[in-house]
């Protein structure tokens, strides 16, 4: 199973990077553990983790040639946009 990650903001310049590739992840909590082993300073961050472009919960199970993007909060009501990724 391939799943792709895409970085924006402010996340991508901790990553130094756009776009990573993971084989053989299962859900969407387990793919935030594998990104915060492979980029550590990315846990100083708030980020929402979009899943084809919609919200899911931590639990939901990836499934081949799923997009995930990592936001950083936008501008607006900070409390409506933006969560940490293990809550």
């Amino acid at each position: 199973m391939k799943i792709s990650v895409c970085f924006f903001g402010i996340l991508a310049e901790v990553t130094q990077t756009n776009f990573k590739h993971y084989n053989n992840v299962g859900s969407l909590n387990d793919l935030r553990l594998r990104i915060e082993d492979d980029f550590p300073g990315i846990r100083n961050y708030e980020y929402r983790m979009l899943i084809n472009s919609e919200i899911q919960a931590k639990d939901y199970m990836l499934a081949d040639g799923d997009e995930v993007t990592l936001v950083p909060p936008l501008t607006g009501n900070r409390d409506n946009v933006s969560v940490m990724p293990g809550n």
